[in-house]
């Protein structure tokens, strides 16, 4: 009997022995806790500045196309004169591709209402009102608020000078009052204040699509010329120019602001070209293309978790 005890003690010390030396056989694979999967990227809101330039705005078509080639859609649109009539129709929900028939399709002299007489007191050539009826019957006459993207509209308050942004409201009216550029188009009064061309104090509207509409990533696009290398074969020209001469330190301050920069070369394509529509939406294209590498990378780098 005391034999049979010793050796119960002998081999529960032995099986203590090995429990104590010998790690336990690893669970089935069944019964592990499931690898934790990968954070997926941060939602951020990309916004898209489009500056002014008259008919050079074609432009914007182009580096829209390019985008959304490569999957990159706008959840924000801030346009200020030409760049807010490319701006409002894609915030309605055309594609690029849909923006770029329109233009090719477009007549000029739908957007051309001539106030008359032409040698009054009238204070533009042209009073905008049909300029206003294209983009509301483009966006199916839907007020600002409604459409599929946030979009807002740059003016000048023609007393104080000030940059405002219209996002609500009648989307054509907005429009009209952003690309009043004036001695071309009337000013535009809108409740109790008159507003001109957007370009005269934010020609890129980079802060207003960060600091007013909140995108954490803007991607502006410029379509402004240098001075000296702009055309000046008419008045509309020699006006345009001179806003250009007074934008370039304005330029210089708003586009640091925007993550990526996009400027098409547009070489000496007149403000009132309407010809070169064609080869400002390639010039779009290929500028967006060139720095999409680096677009990329900034965005991916942005919605790391």
């Amino acid at each position: 009997m005391l034999s049979r005890r010793i050796s119960l003690i002998a081999l529960g010390a032995v099986l203590l022995a090995s429990c104590g030396s010998t790690p336990p056989a690893p669970a089935p694979a069944a019964l592990r806790a499931p690898a934790a999967p990968p954070a997926p990227p941060r939602k951020i809101k990309i916004g898209l500045a489009l500056g002014g330039g008259a008919a050079r705005g074609f432009a914007h078509i182009g580096v829209i196309k390019a985008l959304e080639a490569q999957g990159i859609h706008a959840d924000i649109v801030v346009g200020t004169s030409a760049g807010s009539v490319v701006g409002a129709l894609y915030a309605s929900g055309y594609s690029g591709f849909a923006l770029q028939k329109i233009a090719l399709d477009m007549d000029e002299a739908t957007i051309s209402d001539w106030a008359m007489p032409l040698f009054s007191s009238s204070t533009g050539l042209l009073k905008g009102e049909a300029l206003q009826n294209y983009v509301n019957k483009a966006v199916n006459h839907l007020p600002m608020e409604k459409l599929k993207k946030r979009f807002g509209a740059v003016v000048t308050d023609l007393k104080t000078g000030e940059a405002v942004m219209f996002d609500k409201g009648n989307t054509g009216m907005a429009v009209r009052a952003s690309s009043a550029v004036p001695s071309v188009f009337q000013p535009v009064k809108i409740g109790a204040r008159t507003y001109v061309d957007g370009g005269l104090v934010a020609p890129v509207p980079v802060k207003f699509t960060r600091e007013n509409m909140g995108a954490d990533f803007v991607i502006a696009v410029n379509i402004s010329t240098q001075a000296d290398t702009q055309a000046t074969a008419s008045s509309v020209d020699v006006l345009m120019q001179t806003f250009s001469i007074m934008g370039q330190r304005l330029n210089h301050f708003e586009l640091k602001e925007a993550d990526v920069v996009i400027a098409p070369a547009l070489g000496k394509m007149g403000s009132a070209d309407f010809t070169g529509r064609n080869l400002a939406i390639l010039a779009g294209e290929q500028a967006a293309a060139a720095v999409m590498p680096q677009l990329k990378a900034k965005l991916a780098a942005k919605q790391r978790p």
